[in-house]
């Protein structure tokens, strides 16, 4: 059995996904946070919060890294720790930086810093020749409007240390730069306070189909469990709607993306870790779009395990032990998994989501989530604000994803609409 410290985690796809993966294992967890509340605000609504299961809960400013270092080394002496991991992106680099400060295993810090920052990203990829867009780092608007005449228009604007889509914006003109850049200079902090880099990054705009590729990486071998499509709406913002595993390609194209995919994990350095790297087919070739060091949100992990068997959770946790993790898929009766988003369309608070009894006793729907009656939404600009999903198998072959789109469609949110909306 180990001990896993974990940082700030609990939220978004892996706020259970993680904790099973840890209990399954026999495993036990000390969690350590700056602000338990933040936890607290929303319980599960169909079981204990995750923080029950928790060995030890400590307080300590996870922001600061100069405070946080020396006092889990103090913890470490004491309570002896296996392993550490977070499900949260804002903290993935210094949960390497305590990795190697305390000697457990973990993927080397400069290289998580390099796949979180998305400007170092570009800049290392660009430098081992693994293929992307053509992109500049601003440091200011102005800069930003010389860079972007360089790119040319259509482009996309990118904060470089966000997640979840939030603010990247395709935009066609100066005029759509500025407003851009002004959406990021106004968010000078992230939802975690931490204070934001201020530099802005440039992207020529791709196009072609969008797929991940989801590998282990452990001891310097790097596999490959699948690739994942995914589709894209809400523009100028780029919110994905939806996904199927394993991804509709020609084999071509498959391996296309898996080989570019891999060569991006290596080029920035990635071991003893799971990736989610986020490849665009153009009609010119693969491009990354980015390498999270972390796995797939947004429940890609269950449309994996669902198909194939392979928990990516579980396998985190063990390249975190240091252990090397099954990864041998069997079947498990489903050929495809898919998954699709409900997103609100107005602004108002939500007063039911009518359709929804259709849809539970379907053999074919593996989860049904939706939001509660009575939260506040606006249109969607980024992942966060989803009103719920559908998750379909399709055992036959891959009709997930085209099941999943048909039933999402047939869900209606009902508004109380915002005065201004209905003025």
């Amino acid at each position: 059995m180990g001990h896993l410290l974990v940082i700030e985690s609990w939220v978004g796809s892996m706020s259970r996904l993680l904790p099973r993966a840890i209990r399954e294992g026999g495993h036990e967890f000390t969690f350590v946070t700056r602000d338990l509340h933040h936890y607290l605000r929303a319980a599960p609504a169909d079981g204990p919060h995750p923080l029950l299961a928790a060995r030890n809960i400590l307080t300590v400013d996870t922001n600061d890294p100069d405070t946080l270092l020396p006092h889990l080394e103090r913890l470490h002496a004491v309570l002896g720790f296996d392993g550490v991991l977070s499900s949260c992106d804002y903290y993935l680099p210094v949960v390497a930086r305590v990795a190697e400060r305390l000697g457990l295993p973990g993927p080397a810090a400069d290289a998580v810093e390099g796949a979180c920052r998305k400007d170092l990203t570009r800049r290392l990829l660009a430098d081992a020749a693994v293929p992307g867009p053509r992109y500049a780092v601003c440091a200011d608007p102005a800069e930003a409007a010389d860079a972007a005449r360089g790119i040319g228009y259509p482009l996309v604007v990118k904060p470089v240390d966000l997640c979840a889509g939030m603010l990247v914006r395709e935009v066609g003109n100066e005029r759509e730069l500025a407003d851009a850049c002004r959406a990021l200079t106004d968010f000078p902090v992230n939802a975690r306070g931490q204070d934001r880099a201020p530099v802005l990054l440039l992207e020529e705009l791709l196009t072609g189909p969008e797929v991940s590729v989801e590998t282990v990486s452990c001891r310097g071998a790097t596999h490959v469990v699948g690739v994942t499509d995914k589709s894209i709406g809400g523009a100028p913002a780029f919110i994905e709607t939806g996904h199927m595993f394993p991804a509709a390609l020609a084999p071509a194209d498959t391996a296309a993306a898996v080989d570019t995919a891999t060569a991006a994990v290596k080029a920035l350095g990635l071991d003893d870790v799971v990736c989610h790297t986020e490849i665009k087919l153009t009609p010119y070739g693969p491009r990354v779009v980015e390498v999270n060091p972390r796995p797939a949100g947004n429940r890609i992990t269950e449309l994996v395990r669902h198909v194939t068997g392979v928990d990516l959770a579980a396998a985190a946790v063990d390249v975190a032990l240091g252990r090397t993790p099954d990864l041998t898929a069997h079947l498990t009766g489903v050929r495809s998994a898919a998954i699709a988003f409900l997103l609100p369309d107005t602004a108002g608070t939500l007063t039911a989501i009518e359709g929804a009894d259709a849809l539970k006793d379907r053999p074919d729907v593996r989860e049904l989530t939706l939001a509660e009656s009575g939260r506040t939404v606006r249109p969607a600009a980024s992942n966060n604000e989803y009103l719920g999903h559908v998750m379909t198998v399709d055992t036959e072959g891959d009709g997930a994803r085209a099941a999943a789109e048909h039933l999402v469609a047939t869900l209606r949110p009902c508004y109380e609409r915002s005065p201004a909306v209905s003025a």
